[in-house]
């Protein structure tokens, strides 16, 4: 029984972090990019739009998981039709891992050697062009790299959302666990947590370096 428990759990777990990291890609991948192209003296500066969307992301990120949470129930109940279950954690998770994705886009993009910008302007390329031909390829390495700190944040989130029954691990380590004195099922789901972490940052450090051409 306890393995059948840990294993639709690990499942669990693993949907709300894969679609929570997808639709958070989708929405701060471009949000870090407009960010990065409108600060000042970069190619599209723009900066009224560019402090409106730093303090945004900030913002964003100030607000402590739990509290997001609870504050947008009324919003996931009209989103998803439900708070709580896998469906329930998804939409905080998304809303929490946004801004944060954001940041790590632009830190990622700002470490590309500006003189590689100024060389594909100097060729006539368009914002657009610079954006997918050196932009993002030259970050990719760290792209990759910062996801996985997103991914890892997210399973350490999703953790948290079992305590209003969000499902996954964190829920069956409370349910189980602790409320029910379990202690081989809390050790258990440690072990997995642990497991899962340590494999993601290894396999994002490999992918990493395989994908840097510097």
């Amino acid at each position: 029984m306890i393995w059948s428990l840990i294993v639709k759990a690990t499942v669990e777990t693993g949907y709300m972090v894969g679609v929570a990291l997808i639709l958070s890609a989708l929405v701060g991948i471009p949000l870090g990019i407009l960010l990065v192209i409108t600060a000042p003296r970069h190619i599209k500066p723009l900066p009224l739009l560019h402090r409106v969307l730093s303090v945004v992301i900030n913002v964003g990120r100030s607000l402590p998981f739990i509290i997001l949470l609870v504050a947008i129930i009324p919003f996931t109940r009209w989103l998803v039709g439900t708070s709580i279950g896998t469906a329930g954690a998804i939409v905080p998770l998304t809303i929490s891992a946004i801004p944060f994705m954001a940041r790590v886009v632009e830190s990622a993009l700002l470490e590309i050697d500006w003189g590689v910008i100024e060389a594909a302007q100097a060729m006539g390329g368009s914002t657009r062009q610079i954006i997918a031909k050196v932009l993002i390829p030259e970050a990719v390495p760290g792209l990759v790299l910062g996801v996985t700190m997103v991914a890892v944040s997210l399973i350490s989130y999703s953790a948290m959302a079992g305590a209003v029954g969000g499902g996954g691990l964190g829920d069956l380590a409370i349910r189980y666990g602790y409320q029910r004195f379990r202690g081989d099922i809390m050790f258990w789901t440690v072990l997995v947590l642990v497991v899962i972490v340590q494999g993601l940052q290894s396999f994002g450090g490999w992918l990493a370096a395989k994908l840097n051409h510097r």
